[in-house]
């Protein structure tokens, strides 16, 4: 019995540290991924200007931001490579179970979305001055589409994982198997995750060019060629910050519909309610022990409202899902944890409204044609760099949490799926590995995107990145 106490012991280390592994990994790498998307079509739009007007402040914009670009495909490539190694060697269990499902999106992004963003990415970059200039500007437009076809294979694998359909269990071996390919790949959950995730890509990539572009116009330098570049990013982002906030609403619906636990667990509501109010934020009840919060600033309605579309919409409680969980699959606990929901949305919601308000001001500035000398618009500006991000992190650990203890829902636990070979010793190795990789990556990333962001963009006719000197700190 001692015997069995320690291999459980142990089993439940390794579990937990593969878990945070797992998490670092995943979070550093999304670091990356939103950028990808959002400059990609940015660039394809000021290149698409450039060739259009032969005004030369877009071919600079091009290389300057297309530099950027670069630096954050290349280090989040080596980042995502991790991820792959790690389904086989930390969570070989899950890999066994649905890998025959699971497996082909992602076999299909590797060898077709992403060798088709590779390859047109390099023909971009040396095919320059070599590719007559349609032919070099379809290129850029390749790699945009190819940035966004990777996001659908990965989320259609992720969004599987949020609501498995289109599968059997083969009885012979007690796997999961694909027998609906096209339900796979086209449910309505893949879709709705999908626009949620490229509209955060948009709105990441037009924030970073709008605060780099207000950073070097609070300088006084390449006023006119980065006022264009502002102006771009603004005219883009205060439709895409409306719409991504309307749309996050319409996945809070099919979430509801697919994962009603994560609904209550965002509001950290105990008992049904018809209609349910949304706490602006409180103190306190994200426990069973303690439900009712000792501080709340609520807005009746709100939740029926952004859970079901409707003001009177019944939203369905923590308890009252456990019940129907545990008596569908069993004893257990099948709550994730509340807190960490609760705020991450939050975080989503409010950073959303702050990206809104910024883009906002941007427009009314631009309607005012007095955005070179907004400085504390340009203050805010790069500040708000970091906003779409924050979000981005918060939408991921949200979605990735929520669903705990599954790491199927409804088909296999993350408790599960661990690798049976795991122990706490290997795992805390290349987790101790990884972190002082990643770091040292994330210092390689922050000193090169710092410094090209500071460069003058390169004078019309250069070649290659940026060479001038940086502008002085403010």
């Amino acid at each position: 019995m001692r015997s069995i106490g320690v291999v459980s012991g142990i089993v439940a280390s390794a579990l937990e540290l593969s878990r945070w592994q797992f998490a670092i990994t995943t979070l550093f790498h999304f670091t990356f991924v939103p950028l990808t998307l959002g400059l990609a079509p940015l660039l394809a739009i000021m290149q698409t200007l450039a060739y259009r007007t032969q005004d030369g402040k877009w071919e600079r914009l091009v290389r300057f931001f297309g530099t950027l670009f670069l630096i954050n495909f290349a280090i989040g490539t080596a980042t995502g490579i991790v991820q792959e190694f790690e389904f086989g060697m930390n969570w070989s269990s899950f890999s066994k179970y649905v890998g025959d499902v699971f497996g082909a999106p992602l076999a299909i992004e590797g060898l077709g979305a992403f060798m088709l963003e590779s390859t047109f990415i390099g023909l971009w970059v040396f095919g320059r001055d070599r590719l007559a200039p349609k032919v070099h500007l379809a290129t850029i437009y390749l790699v945009w589409l190819g940035t966004w076809l990777s996001a659908y294979f990965i989320i259609v694998a992720n969004s599987w994982m949020q609501h498995p359909v289109g599968y059997d269990i083969n009885a012979a071996t007690s796997t999961a198997q694909a027998n609906d390919i096209a339900t796979i790949m086209l449910q309505r959950f893949a879709i709705f995750a999908y626009v949620h995730v490229i509209l955060a890509g948009c709105l990441t990539g037009g924030f970073v060019v709008l605060g780099v572009a207000a950073w070097h116009l609070r300088q006084g330098r390449n006023v006119e060629v980065f006022r264009a570049a502002a102006k771009l990013a603004i005219v883009l982002l205060i439709p895409l910050t409306a719409l991504q906030l309307w749309w996050g609403n319409a996945l809070g619906i099919e979430t509801t519909k697919a994962q009603p636990m994560k609904i209550a667990a965002t509001e950290a509501l105990w008992d049904t309610q018809q209609p349910a109010s949304f706490s602006i934020f409180q103190i306190g009840g994200f426990t069973a022990s303690d439900p009712t919060p000792t501080y709340s600033i609520e807005i009746p309605k709100l939740l029926s409202y952004l859970a079901t579309g409707s003001l009177d919409g019944k939203v369905v409680g923590l308890n009252q899902n456990q019940a129907q969980e545990a008596a569908r699959f069993g004893p257990g606990n099948y709550m994730p944890q509340i807190e960490l929901a609760y705020w991450c949305m939050r975080l989503m919601a409010y950073l959303g409204g702050l990206m809104l308000l910024l883009a906002l001001w941007g427009g009314w500035l631009l309607w005012r044609r007095d955005i070179a000398q907004a400085q504390w618009f340009q203050r805010a500006a790069v500040v708000g760099i970091a906003f779409p991000f924050l979000a981005c992190f918060g939408g991921w650990i949200l979605t990735e949490t929520g669903r705990q203890p599954w790491i199927v829902w409804g088909l296999q636990k993350t408790a599960d799926a661990v690798s049976p070979a795991s122990t706490t010793a290997r795992v805390a190795f290349s987790l101790v590995v990884l972190i002082a990789l990643y770091l040292a990556l994330a210092v390689v990333d922050f000193q090169l995107m710092w410094r090209y962001a500071r460069l003058d963009p390169p004078a019309d006719g250069e070649g290659g990145m940026p060479t001038a000197t940086p502008a002085p700190s403010y």
